[in-house]
């Protein structure tokens, strides 16, 4: 073979890893285009659950998680605020809701019609902790960790407002509500993600006081298995949580590759029933309505908030 043979092929071979890796990055710009444009289109999933006891009216819950406001995020403001439109009986907000240090009073005046309502809540760790830049091939090896100093978010500050309003805080605590009527008892903790979580247990009243029309709901940011064993086994009648976002970036056809715990993927998002020692109980996981900053995009995830219509049996 001759030199200018070989420097034929030579040149031909360069041009199909040109050609490969153009198409490779085409492809990826694509893709991240395309990301940026699905975590503005946000939806609406709704849900119905008949575990009302016999004869009540419906009662709707608005379940709000993993906002991850940034301050100048006007589509997902506006969006937020259009909720209100819903009129729910309760908006239950799973955690996570900020994702900068400016965010809390972009967020509070986002949220400012849906605080009207009653309404219950729950920190996660980008609560407490602004996101870091990190890769995110890092999620496939396991959850993910905070950093040993990580800037502080005004958490206090948060929560206060949302007191203010009336929303109640069940960060490792326990309270009962008179909604429509009914007495709703919640048991809530701190982000599992952080093995914050303290185990409050019930509200505990007068002593006929399960014999009145009632309901167990316990709210979590993070949905690890050992929470969600702890509060199906403890007779909890319906289990809230976020945290996943749905997986983000999913494969079209096949979901999720990762849930940021130890939850299955395919229980990454949605309504399903979660069984432990003999018992079995709801849970809805958000998919949630926002991503860190430092990972801007979803595919093939839309950003939800979720309305759980809950009902008597038929």
């Amino acid at each position: 073979m001759t030199d200018s043979t070989l420097a034929s092929r030579a040149r031909s071979i360069g041009r199909g890893f040109a050609v490969t890796a153009g198409t490779g990055a085409a492809a990826g710009a694509a893709a991240f285009g395309y990301g940026l444009w699905e975590r503005n289109q946000f939806v609406l999933r709704e849900e119905m659950l008949p575990i009302l006891p016999s004869g009540r009216s419906p009662f709707r819950i608005l379940h709000l998680s993993d906002i991850h406001f940034v301050p100048g995020q006007k589509r997902k403001a506006a969006w937020l605020q259009s909720l209100a439109d819903l009129e729910p009986d309760l908006v239950v907000n799973t955690g996570d809701n900020l994702s900068h240090t400016r965010a809390v009073d972009p967020l509070l005046a986002a949220l400012r019609p849906l605080l009207d309502f009653p309404g219950v809540f729950v920190p996660g760790s980008n609560d407490y902790f602004a996101p870091s830049l990190k890769n995110p091939a890092l999620y496939l090896f396991g959850p993910s960790k905070v950093k040993p100093k990580p800037n502080l978010l005004d958490w206090p500050r948060l929560r206060s407002g949302f007191g203010m309003a009336g929303w109640v805080d069940l960060t490792n605590r326990h309270q009962s509500l008179a909604l429509n009527g009914m007495r709703f008892d919640f048991s809530g903790v701190d982000d599992p993600h952080l093995k914050r979580e303290k185990y409050a247990g019930w509200p505990r009243g007068t002593v006929n006081q399960d014999a009145s029309d009632h309901l167990k709901v316990a709210v979590l940011h993070a949905p690890y298995q050992r929470v969600l064993d702890h509060f199906t086994e403890e007779g909890a009648d319906l289990l809230l949580a976020g945290h996943t976002h749905g997986g983000q970036l999913c494969i079209p056809g096949y979901g999720a590759v990762v849930s940021n715990c130890d939850l299955p993927t395919w229980r990454a998002k949605g309504l399903h029933d979660w069984t432990s020692n003999g018992r079995t109980t709801p849970v809805n996981v958000s998919g949630g309505i926002g991503t860190s900053r430092f990972a801007p995009v979803r595919i093939a995830c839309k950003p939800e908030a979720v309305l759980l219509t809950l009902t008597s049996p038929s």
